[in-house]
């Protein structure tokens, strides 16, 4: 399968790429390197340390015997991307070129214009060029379970039966997001969707809960590892309190810490990733799945965190903040996810074995996160 990633040097992106390191895929990738340059305009760096792009694809292909296409680019520029579609001519185009982060969308008025403009256009240019020149490819798109938000009935996997004065019809699952780029995700939801009605193309759109860790080929060498954010902006709640504890910085909990949200570790992250790949929809299908493996409020994964530290021989404290953001901290949650389930998704491992095995792997890096702790204090208020 010739698979193109958008998005390579990302923390998803260069995940799946090592990944799907088998022979049954060939793989190409294009990435702007936008990442890099987001987490130091935060004055932070990614808590493992991570090589160039061209260090990392170099070290893939001896690793790996086998060779990587990649393109530096902006999806944004209509012709660049186009031009590498009709170069590789991907079986499967996996969309991770985007910014991921709803803080650094609320920080003022042009970074809100910046990630709408950046998300919309190159989405509606994948539109465009996969229409163009790879009709058949299938489509995957990282969406969010924050485009559903919190709303007080089970959250469905995309669409819902609905009666209305007598009526019935099949309609897509209302969303409602809390923050500019979740809008964005939103609003590439809603187009790739008519593109599939419009234009016969495929997708799957993968609402995916908060993804933590970093380790997927650990006996092939740090080197190949992904990037581990703890900054404010970029850093997933997982990850941060795992950096903040192996410092013995206090956990902070926003605001009151009965937010409920759903996670999965990387390493199901990935499995889902390829589960959805093997099984693709039929020609001008829009598939929606919900990706995640556990649901837990903020105190509880509080609580989960402190308790593997003390296993660890480290004594954290968690301490309740006042939230930065403007949310529900009371409300219902309840999300299916029987979509992935029937193509044979299991959470492969145990929830606090995968947060201990994040807490050792960034144990070695402790002075690097000491040196960049105070980008973990929120100051982006919404």
């Amino acid at each position: 399968m010739r698979i193109l990633v958008l998005g390579m040097d990302g923390y998803l992106g260069w995940s799946i790429t090592t990944y799907l390191s088998g022979a049954d895929y060939q793989l190409s990738g294009l990435d702007s390197l936008f990442r890099r340059k987001w987490v130091k305009e935060m004055q932070s760096v990614s808590a493992i340390p991570i090589v160039s792009i061209h260090d990392r694809i170099k070290l893939y292909e001896s690793t790996y015997n086998k060779k990587v296409d990649f393109y530096k680019g902006d999806i944004t520029n209509y012709s660049f991307l186009s031009g590498v579609i009709k170069q590789t001519r991907p079986d499967a185009i996996i969309h991770f070129a985007q910014c991921p982060s709803a803080p650094y969308s609320m920080i003022d008025e042009s970074k809100a214009v910046w990630v709408q403009r950046n998300n919309l256009v190159g989405t509606l240019n994948l539109i465009y060029a996969a229409k163009n020149y790879a009709p058949n490819a299938h489509i995957v798109k990282l969406g969010t379970m924050g485009e559903y938000g919190t709303p007080n009935i089970d959250i469905a996997e995309g669409f819902f039966e609905v009666e209305y004065r007598g009526r019935k019809d099949r309609l897509p699952f209302p969303r409602q997001a809390n923050s500019w780029y979740h809008l964005s995700k939103v609003h590439d939801s809603n187009n790739l969707q008519f593109a599939c009605r419009n234009y016969g193309i495929k997708c799957t759109d993968i609402m995916q809960g908060i993804v933590f860790g970093f380790e997927l080929n650990s006996s092939q060498g740090e080197k190949l590892n992904t990037r581990l954010d703890f900054d404010q902006a970029f850093g997933t709640i997982i990850n941060r309190f795992c950096c903040e504890s192996i410092i013995s910085h206090a956990i902070t909990v926003y605001g009151d810490g009965t937010q409920i949200r759903s996670f999965l570790p990387i390493t199901d992250s990935m499995r889902c990733i390829e589960l959805v790949l093997k099984n693709p929809p039929a020609d001008g299908e829009y598939r929606v799945v919900n990706q995640f493996a556990n649901i837990c409020s903020a105190n509880e994964l509080a609580v989960k965190v402190a308790r593997i530290c003390k296993q660890m021989d480290m004594d954290v404290q968690i301490l309740n903040i006042k939230n930065p953001r403007k949310e529900a901290e009371h409300h219902y949650y309840n999300p299916d996810n029987h979509n992935l389930k029937k193509l044979g998704y299991e959470p492969s491992t145990d929830f606090d074995e995968e947060i201990q095995r994040l807490m050792i792997g960034i144990k070695p890096h402790k002075k690097r996160i000491v040196k960049y702790s105070k980008v973990l204090n929120p100051t982006i208020q919404w």
